[in-house]
């Protein structure tokens, strides 16, 4: 056999075979991907302090219940839109939320534990559901802590645009 006549033969049983089993395997991690916006259903988000969690919004129904600065219980219907859900579920994907896990509770030696904002995020499709409760006095990864309020920030902050949207 001549030198390359080797490489054409080491090409065809060798290099081709990986390189198709390869575009197989990545195409059918895509295809099967777990959280695809095309699947998407709906979004709650949920805080408060302590074990109540008086502020809820609904993405499925548009209820969104708050608690206003002088105490007082809002409810108003606000719907947001496919565009800010897309963003979410990418801000979501981009801050790694789908690794999360499901509990981020306080140590349970900190006085002000009752204290502390809680936030529950739960993003549902149509095979799998991944919801997150957050504790704001979460002692663990610093990381994973800055990724959960950077998600909450931007939850709150598309909630704000819409309502002051439906205010004009």
């Amino acid at each position: 056999m001549s030198d390359k006549t080797k490489k054409i033969f080491f090409a065809l049983t060798i290099v081709v075979p990986i390189l198709l089993y390869c575009a197989y395997y990545y195409g059918m991690m895509i295809k099967n991907a777990p959280y695809r916006f095309s699947d998407f259903k709906y979004m709650r988000f949920e805080y408060g302090t302590g074990d109540t969690l008086k502020n809820k919004y609904d993405s499925r129904t548009g209820a969104y219940q708050y608690v206003t600065r002088n105490g007082a219980i809002k409810n108003m219907e606000l719907h947001l839109t496919k565009d800010d859900l897309l963003y979410l579920h990418r801000k979501a994907a981009d801050l790694g939320f789908w690794n999360f896990p499901e509990k981020e509770e306080g140590d349970g030696f900190t006085g002000s534990k009752d204290k502390a904002p809680k936030y529950l995020m739960e993003f549902v499709y149509k095979g799998k559901t991944k919801k997150v409760l957050f504790d704001a006095s979460f002692a663990g990864d610093p990381n994973l802590k800055d990724a959960n309020q950077r998600l909450i920030k931007e939850i709150q902050m598309k909630l704000d645009e819409r309502e002051e949207q439906m205010k004009k």
